[in-house]
């Protein structure tokens, strides 16, 4: 049988050992309620560990989009496994939900199993910042479907709230402060696009040192995205924020609104936050309008929290204990005509 599929193209033997090699990342995400080990046929949690009353179970999936392209131009592979894990339980949390774990799909051409074992050692270092196990996975070995050492990666969390505690929006109200939390960089949207500007149409290398930046631009292109779980989690337990939007593909105005009740609308002070100098290296060589770059990419904000006046200084509070940089960066009001408000264009 193993010879039949060596000669089909697949590595049975490259296959166990990437499992092999791959326990002992797994084995750092321990986590209570986590129940057997790596190589069953279903991964299982015991939520009933938990002190949850009514619980609440918040699903996310995402992938790394094209972002992967760029680990493979830079044949650099530890951290692209953070910006799955950050894709999911960023939205989760958004919710108010507490990630609990964490399931990975990684496919590829040709099994290599240094190259994969970087992979999933980044989605377990991702799994330790979200306090989530990674309790299991596949690794498919797919003969033609991709090109030699590249791969596709996806994953898929579940985090559970007290159904007292999620974070719909129905709270939100006119007049409620917007807080910013600062992104690392691109984080994993818009790469398409970004590819397309420094690679393609500026013949840019990932060893380029762009003047505005200060790292070769594929270091920055490859900076992780950020995970929010411990910043806004303990804010969700005191019941201080309203609603949380996690700024993904669409940027500011197609995120933003996604938080709000119909009849809300987002008002956005632009110059309240530092703008990363990523993306002021992509208006400047994209060639790219203003509105255009708040419709594509975080712009230095990742999340954008809406919080009652009265929780404000309990809120601030909070985040200056946590070491964690905030920006007051707007305001809810009632909606006239469009659902997000950008002043200073």
């Amino acid at each position: 049988m193993a010879n039949a599929y060596s000669r089909a193209g697949v590595d049975v033997e490259a296959g166990y050992e990437v499992v092999a090699r791959i326990k002992k990342h797994v084995a750092t995400t321990q986590r209570l309620g986590m129940m057997g080990s790596l190589g069953g046929f279903g991964g299982c949690f015991d939520l009933s560990q938990l002190q949850v009353k009514e619980p609440v179970l918040v699903s996310g999936t995402d992938g790394v989009g094209t972002k992967l392209m760029v680990a493979f131009k830079e044949k650099k592979h530890d951290t692209i496994g953070i910006d799955c894990v950050a894709m999911c339980v960023n939205d989760i949390i958004a919710q108010g939900a507490e990630p609990l774990y964490f399931l990975d799909y990684l496919a590829t051409g040709k099994n290599n199993p240094r190259q994969l074992a970087e992979v999933v050692a980044g989605v377990a270092d991702g799994c330790r910042q979200a306090h989530c196990g990674l309790i299991g996975g596949e690794t498919a070995e797919m003969p033609g479907m991709y090109a030699e050492g590249e791969y596709d990666l996806a994953g898929f969390a579940v985090g559970v709230a007290e159904k007292s505690q999620l974070i719909t929006g129905a709270n939100i109200a006119a007049d409620d402060i917007l807080i910013g939390l600062p992104s690392s960089g691109i984080h994993s949207n818009g790469y398409s696009l970004v590819r397309k500007i420094f690679f393609a149409e500026n013949q840019f290398t990932g060893a380029t040192q762009l003047p505005e930046l200060d790292a070769p631009l594929g270091e920055v292109l490859l900076t992780p995205t950020r995970i929010y779980v411990d910043a806004i989690l303990p804010l969700v337990k005191e019941n201080l924020v309203q609603g949380v939007a996690h700024i993904t593909g669409g940027g500011f105005v197609e995120n933003i609104p996604r938080m709000l009740p119909a009849h809300l609308a987002a008002h956005i002070q632009l110059g309240t936050w530092p703008v990363l100098p990523i993306f002021k290296a992509l208006a400047h060589y994209g060639k790219l309008p203003v509105q255009e770059l708040y419709e594509i990419f975080n712009m230095g904000i990742g999340m954008v929290l809406a919080v009652h006046p009265a929780d404000l200084s309990k809120v601030k509070a909070r985040l200056t204990l946590a070491n964690e940089a905030f920006y007051q960066i707007g305001i809810v009001v009632d909606k006239t005509t469009s659902a997000i408000e950008l002043e200073g264009l």
